[in-house]
């Protein structure tokens, strides 16, 4: 029996649902297997309830290995990690074995989403009419940084070597609403911030949010005559429901990795480790093989799909790197030296929003 702790709905079509997803392949893959799970835990749904409470009664009921989905979960992770060593514990996103914070039986999974979101960057460029292109971020830090970074990294390239266009006519917004997903009194209304990326000619909004506002302000937009679109985030079902404005959805697909990690914890092979997964470049959609994937939605124009094909294929093949220098951050310093490529360390632990990028790049 495994555990999974969800900091959202586990039917959210984005962040948690693909989590939740990710179990059920498990529960597939694996004979013999239960998933067992709580979703909705965020200060907002559980006030007062700690990620060490819940483990205790995951454990209770006979979970050997739990998975924890959210940053927001990293002390509650480690703490509940050293009170029950011979259980195995899985954090997403987290870094507690690069920085040797971690016990022996935490490991920590990430996918590298930069790809996708990429990939997202450059279907937003080749789209927009307005060269205005909104991110809808949820609260700051290196993770988020670094994911919209890549998306403007994306669409700086479409923009300027695909389109021809001056790179300083692009406009790459980025507003952050405060948390993962919508808590009314606490965060910005996603909502509302779509609404005035819309109303302000912003005709592309990308979402870095769990949930999908971004695509339902798109649908209503669209009803009332505005020539818009948008990119959802994390669930590959994301785009269900608004044809007429997906331009396609980077998404996690967590079950191949979830299934090595339960098969390691029921064999007595686990070791504790660090993994930001990729795509499988040979099929970036694989299910069984694939942590990273993006799907075209049904919006995206057929030219611009084929210049986005050519783009992933220059991706798998090594020809592009875009994190590569020179690269500067928001304030003018070196954030890649020309002619050096960044290291994985430098784009995990990102300080700043990059130079040509607007919003905040600290909460400070």
């Amino acid at each position: 029996m495994f555990g999974l702790l969800l900091v959202g709905p586990y039917n959210d079509r984005g962040w948690s649902q693909a989590h939740f997803e990710g179990g059920k392949y498990t529960e597939s893959k694996i004979p013999g297997t239960k998933m067992i799970y709580i979703d909705k835990v965020n200060p907002a749904d559980r006030p007062g309830v700690t990620i060490p409470q819940l483990v205790d009664d995951m454990v209770e009921k006979g979970a050997k290995l739990i998975i924890a989905n959210s940053d927001d979960m990293k002390d509650g992770t480690r703490e509940a990690a050293l009170m029950h060593p011979d259980i195995h514990f899985l954090h997403i996103s987290g870094d507690d074995v690069l920085t040797d914070k971690g016990p022996k039986n935490l490991s920590n999974l990430m996918g590298r989403m930069e790809y996708g979101k990429m990939m997202a960057g450059v279907a937003a460029a080749l789209t927009t009419r307005t060269g205005k292109i909104g991110y809808l971020g949820p609260l700051i830090n290196e993770e988020t940084r670094r994911l919209s970074a890549a998306c403007f990294l994306g669409a700086r390239y479409a923009w300027g070597k695909v389109l021809q266009k001056n790179p300083a006519d692009l406009k790459f917004q980025v507003t952050w609403i405060g948390f993962w997903f919508n808590i009314p009194g606490v965060t910005a209304d996603p909502t509302q911030v779509a609404q005035n990326f819309f109303n302000t000619g912003y005709d592309v909004v990308i979402s870095g949010i769990d949930t999908t506002e971004a695509v339902v302000v798109a649908r209503q937009k669209k009803q009332e005559g505005k020539e818009v679109w948008a990119v959802p985030y994390d669930y590959i079902g994301a785009c269900e429901g608004a044809a007429d404005v997906c331009l396609g959805v980077p998404y996690f697909n967590w079950g191949p990795d979830y299934v090595d990690f339960v098969k390691a914890s029921m064999s007595g092979s686990w070791d504790s480790k660090w993994v930001w997964r990729g795509p499988d470049w040979k099929n970036i959609n694989n299910p069984d093989t694939s942590a990273v994937g993006f799907v075209s939605g049904p919006a995206l124009s057929a030219s611009v799909k084929q210049a986005l094909d050519t783009f992933i294929k220059d991706l798998s093949e090594g020809k592009l790197d875009l994190f590569r220098g020179p690269l500067n951050y928001q304030d003018g310093s070196t954030f890649v030296k020309a002619g050096e490529s960044a290291t994985d360390k430098q784009i995990w632990y990102m300080e700043q929003l990059l130079e040509g990028m607007s919003g905040q790049s600290s909460a400070k």
